[in-house]
């Protein structure tokens, strides 16, 4: 990071943010957790920012907003952070009005449009994919042959699955498998774990990784990713990872909480703050 944009983050810094994931958080499905309301609450009356941020490349911020809404839980639009999101703010960055071909949904298209990317499929400099309704046969061969002629290939996050009131349902991960496999190329991935989408998210609001709280309920993309980052990573018990499974991984989240409910925005200590303590 530029010395100059690095001084400019540090000068805002005194203020504590959090990055709160948001399927097995917030909610389950349709379905606010018990006391996500109230913990998103003691954030607006501290005067806490904070981010929803989300894996999940297909749905706009809008319509993220209409989901809490219907829940009972109000958030702005700039509340919300996508791995569509961080793959506009790579290619912004990387390569400002370049070529893509996309397989994606809503949320992806409008985020890389937004940030100058040409979406087409003549000479496109990229084949990016995300979540989507509308994979096929055509658009599996389309990018295998874009790559093969040279096409970088990027994708917004490698989950495997994604959560429906029906059960687990193939993800961004999933639709790339069969593209790597006949290519033999690996897709650059932009959302969690990657400490990159952890990076955008912080420069949005304008915080350093010293004050900054990952909280989430995956080891493997959430608390992972926010180690990487420099974070302080808070694990919730009412997703996928039990006090049983949690034993497994090498690395450790620096607080266990059996919900968001549990957490004290005011008084929870950065792992900064807790080295100086001791």
């Amino acid at each position: 990071m530029p010395e100059l944009e690095s001084h400019l983050i540090d000068d805002l810094s005194n203020q504590k943010a959090f990055f709160i994931d948001m399927d097995g958080v917030i909610n389950k499905g349709n379905s606010l957790i018990p006391g996500a309301k109230r913990f998103v609450d003691r954030l607006k009356e501290g005067n806490h920012k904070f981010l929803f941020i989300t894996n999940n490349s297909y749905y706009t911020a809008t319509d993220l907003r209409n989901r809490l809404a219907s829940m009972g839980l109000e958030a702005d639009e700039n509340c919300f952070f996508t791995s569509a999101m961080s793959t506009a703010n790579f290619l912004e960055n990387q390569n400002y009005g370049c070529r893509a071909y996309v397989i994606g949904g809503p949320g992806l298209r409008q985020e890389l449009e937004s940030a100058g990317v040409r979406i087409t499929k003549e000479k496109p400099d990229y084949v990016i994919v995300g979540e989507t309704e509308e994979y096929d046969y055509m658009s599996i061969i389309e990018a295998t042959h874009l790559i093969q002629e040279g096409a970088r290939f990027i994708a917004t996050n490698q989950d495997i699955t994604g959560p429906t009131p029906r059960g687990p349902v193939p993800a961004c991960g999933a639709l790339v498998a069969p593209i790597e496999r006949v290519t033999g190329v690996k897709a650059y991935f932009l959302g969690k774990p990657n400490p990159v989408m952890m990076y955008w998210a912080r420069k949005k609001l304008k915080v350093h990784t010293r004050n900054s709280f990952m909280i989430g309920d995956r080891m493997d993309t959430d608390i992972v990713g926010g180690l990487e980052a420099g974070m302080t990573c808070c694990l919730v018990l009412t997703g996928v990872t039990s006090r049983h499974s949690l034993k497994k991984f090498p690395y450790q989240p620096d607080y266990i909480f059996e919900s968001v409910d549990e957490i004290d925005p005011d008084r929870i200590l950065s792992k900064w703050d807790k080295r100086c303590r001791k």
